[in-house]
């Protein structure tokens, strides 16, 4: 599990001198308890800590410097409770880098109409402060989220919640190592992309392995620790006959658990956050890892086949913003249609590796031939997805900035049981309908693998791409294809004026 709550959203509230002492103090205990009831929302997960009053243009400068180098820091929310003259924001503002959102609220609730005087409507000045407040943030070109409505509102700390999420996930970014093992698949295009610009804007870093590397830690593990993953497996899952302890294909269990205890001692040791492999690389492995993979992802790892590195990095970005909530987040693949016109519908699936935080009951493990990569047949969890609402995003490089691309779904029962599939599969009807849907995929670039979740919303990637500067298409009920390709063409004029134009 990735605990949240070990990170922390800052709360400043904006004020001037002009009101007097009292007032001032009457604003800080108002922005304290503001501060803590978000804090204590379940709908917010990390912690979010009351800082400062600020009123004069050193105070919010100095705030800003002390955000970007506080370690548990992933954000500042801002309020302007009263007037706070927004000059004295500028020299703060110009200099930080942390996500910023702005609640647009008020300590009262409702106006108290047989009480209301000057004093009262001095001290809640947030409808005209927060506009000055926005205004230079705007001037400023800087990117923000704005959620208005009463702080106490389940909604407003719904989409607080949301952005808190985005913002633990871009601040896991920073610093972040992702490991390829072995190259890109061979001449593939989408899974390709400029792994410096990806550090430049994301702050991670993509670097790759020999297959050998991770060999050395598989050769290391000890029969006491696959005989424990093992005993892991037994209690987890439901293991097909040939797998259990009588069973002809046990071997290949052991050495499904090998490769995971291997694995996890590679990554552990590199600090690495997520990893890709390929089956064109398999040099000293038995066979390729499956319900390694799987695993790892539920733990929290990203993970990208076929050296996909980007997926690999959007996908632990998604395990971060679900982290706590009810669903999972998975690797995953557009692989095959069910054209039938009444109900046209995607399965979703992989060779081996779909995270079984998206499984719908007690997946079982099985061994199944490959057909592909010329090893021995791995071990992996099959399962079927629960049905629900859910979601698709692809992360590509268009070369001169990065496209975000999201297709919100609605997960469905397979009509019939698929009992010749070998792998962990999800069906849905992608929003508002296949043939929509996949001819916006297809005219915007999107890539074949995606993250896939369940936990994740569409309000908490546009958050992220918000923050991270990441171009944003959504399909969703309301997408059609006229004003879809209009708005392809409109953003290649922006990102072409703003970046460059490439061929």
């Amino acid at each position: 599990m990735i605990d949240l709550k070990q990170l922390e959203v800052w709360f400043v509230t904006g004020s001037q001198h002009l009101y007097g002492p009292a007032a001032l103090q009457q604003v800080a205990a108002n922005s304290r308890k503001v501060a803590a009831t978000l804090d204590a929302s379940g709908a917010i997960p990390t912690r979010v800590v009351f800082k400062s009053v600020l009123t004069r243009p050193e105070e919010v400068a100095a705030l800003c410097q002390e955000a970007d180098t506080a370690p548990r820091c992933v954000g500042l929310i801002t309020w302007c409770h009263t007037f706070s003259p927004s000059k004295m924001w500028i020299n703060g503002l110009k200099r930080l880098r942390q996500p910023m959102l702005h609640l647009h609220t008020q300590f009262n609730r409702d106006i108290p109409w047989a009480s209301i005087d000057m004093d009262f409507m001095n001290l809640n000045q947030a409808a005209h402060g927060d506009r000055e407040h926005g205004f230079i943030m705007s001037r400023l070109r800087l990117n923000r989220k704005v959620v208005v409505g009463h702080w106490q509102d389940a909604g407003v700390q719904q989409q607080i919640g949301a952005w808190c999420r985005a913002a633990a996930a871009w601040h896991d970014w920073h610093g972040a190592a992702f490991c390829r093992l072995g190259d890109n698949m061979r001449h593939v295009a989408v899974t390709e992309g400029d792994k410096v610009a990806a550090h430049i804007q994301f702050g991670y870093s993509v670097n790759g392995y020999g297959v050998g590397d991770l060999v050395q830690h598989v050769r290391h593990v000890t029969d006491a620790q696959v005989d424990a993953l093992v005993r892991d497996y037994e209690a987890r899952y439901t293991l097909a006959a040939p797998l259990r302890k009588t069973g002809p294909r046990r071997d290949a269990l052991r050495e499904a658990a090998r490769i995971e205890a291997g694995l996890r001692s590679f990554l552990g040791t590199g600090g690495f956050k997520g990893f890709t492999d390929t089956f064109e690389d398999l040099h000293g492995l038995a066979q390729l890892p499956g319900i390694a993979v799987q695993r790892l992802m539920a733990d929290g790892y990203g993970f990208g086949a076929e050296g996909d590195w980007k997926t690999a990095a959007l996908v632990r970005a998604m395990k971060v913003m679900g982290s706590g909530l009810k669903g999972g987040t998975s690797f995953m693949e557009d692989y095959t249609y069910h054209l039938h016109p009444k109900t046209s519908q995607v399965l979703g699936a992989h060779m081996l590796e779909i995270c079984p935080t998206i499984a719908k009951g007690r997946p079982a493990l099985e061994v199944h031939p490959l057909g592909i990569g010329g090893k021995a047949d791995p071990v992996r969890l099959v399962f079927d997805t629960p049905p629900g609402p859910g979601l698709n995003a692809s992360l590509m490089d268009m070369g001169n900035r990065f496209r975000m691309l999201v297709n919100e779904v609605d997960v469905v029962a397979p009509e019939k049981p698929l009992p010749k599939l070998p792998v962990a599969r999800a069906l849905w009807k992608p929003k508002p309908d296949l043939k929509t849907a996949a001819a916006a995929w297809i005219l915007a670039g999107g890539a074949h693998h995606t993250g896939f979740s369940q936990a994740v919303t569409t309000e908490m990637l546009e958050d992220f791409a918000e923050i991270a500067g990441i171009e944003l298409l959504v399909i969703d009920p309301q997408t059609r294809l006229r004003e879809f390709k209009q708005q392809l063409r409109a953003n290649e004029v922006y990102y072409g004026l703003r970046h460059g134009f490439v061929n």
